[in-house]
């Protein structure tokens, strides 16, 4: 059995460089040895990996681990919290922009629109999130989205890019929305990647979407360092909680993890042409 953790930050770990924040929580977790965290990840059955950028100096760092690692791949985003940072800067954009043709870059993201945090401006967040969008469909490359409270926006710049002859491929990273948003992104063919948030959230309208996401576009993630899983709570989160992940989401869906875990790795695997 063979499972693919879609969505993971794990280039920071003992970095001197990338998104600060990601950083900072591997240090205060005391996990420092990124072998050791792919070690313990191939102990719990998860053979393959997403390393995904928050900004330039991220994605960078992204794009040299997947290319150090046999197992890992990058994909390259400016986050919409760095959205300000970029909006105004052409140059860096232009430097970021040239990622993508690294032989190990799968996919442009994460990026899109975060309207709960607003570190952004909202101007900011959509005119980054067209010019990925852009440059995803450039390379032929699909797409890592970070919506949060922010569909209303989301859709209509979404639905301008994507069409018949260009469509866009993607995954709806930690979706934890409506099913109505659920039916929408089917629609769309995107993807919905589900982590550690189906083991704790008390949301009942969140269980029922997570039970009722098509095994054909689930896709598995940890968000590590962020969002552990239960029973783990407390720790900081690694790709091998991707089966902690799979197994709740396997009873919740009664469904066998070994059918969950073909089909996600298969979704993955299609998705960033693995």
């Amino acid at each position: 059995m063979e499972l693919f953790d879609s969505h993971c930050h794990i280039q920071s770990v003992g970095a001197a460089g990338g998104e600060k924040s990601t950083r900072e929580l591997w240090t205060k977790g005391a996990v420092t040895d990124a072998a050791a965290v792919i070690r313990r990840a191939r102990d719990a059955g998860v053979t393959r990996l997403l390393c995904v950028g928050c900004d330039a100096e991220d994605s960078r760092l992204a794009v040299a681990f997947a290319e150090a690692h046999d197992n890992c791949w990058a994909a390259i985003g400016i986050h919409p919290h760095e959205a300000a940072r970029y909006a105004g800067d052409a140059a860096a954009r232009q430097v970021f922009a040239a990622l993508a043709t690294r032989p190990k870059v799968v996919a442009v993201g994460e990026c899109g629109l975060d309207y709960f945090y607003g570190h952004s401006p909202r101007e900011a967040q959509l005119a980054l999130l067209e010019f990925q969008l852009k440059l995803a469909q450039e390379h032929e490359l699909p797409m890592v989205f970070h919506v949060r409270e922010a569909f209303d926006d989301f859709w209509p710049v979404f639905e301008r890019y994507h069409t018949a002859a260009n469509p866009i491929r993607g995954v709806l990273h930690s979706f934890t929305d409506s099913a109505g948003h659920l039916q929408r992104a089917l629609h769309h063919n995107l993807y919905l990647g589900v982590n550690g948030i189906a083991t704790f959230s008390k949301n009942p309208m969140q269980q029922e979407v997570f039970r009722s996401i098509p095994l054909d576009h689930l896709l598995l993630e940890t968000d590590a360092p962020f969002l552990t899983p239960v029973p783990d709570r407390g720790k900081i989160c690694e790709p091998r909680h991707i089966r902690v992940i799979g197994e709740f989401l396997a009873a919740a869906r009664g469904e066998s993890l070994a059918i969950l875990a073909q089909a996600t790795t298969r979704n993955a695997r299609q998705l960033f042409n693995i």
